[in-house]
């Protein structure tokens, strides 16, 4: 499989989603955040950190469940639909 660089809007968008996720995480450890969600915390800071700008639809999901936070919400945030407030 041939992996095509990422376009800055997609780094972007990852920076976007990994803050929203890191605020909705808030004062829950990031270990127990993972492991709720059947993720390593490794990739669950990658995520957080922007490093992995495009994780697996089912790691999204599996994070929005875990977070309470709709996954509606993830998928604004990755196309910049929500305000700036909400995802600094």
């Amino acid at each position: 499989m041939v992996r095509y660089p990422l376009t800055p809007e997609q780094i972007a968008a990852g920076r976007r989603l990994g803050a929203l996720l890191r605020d909705a995480r808030a004062d829950r450890g990031l270990s127990q955040v993972a492991q709720a969600a059947g993720i390593s915390p490794e990739t669950l800071r990658k995520i957080e950190t922007g490093r992995l700008p495009t994780p697996a639809f089912g790691t999204i999901v599996r994070l929005s469940d875990a977070l309470g936070l709709p996954i509606r919400d993830l998928a604004a945030a990755w196309r910049n639909d929500l305000p700036l407030e909400a995802v600094t």
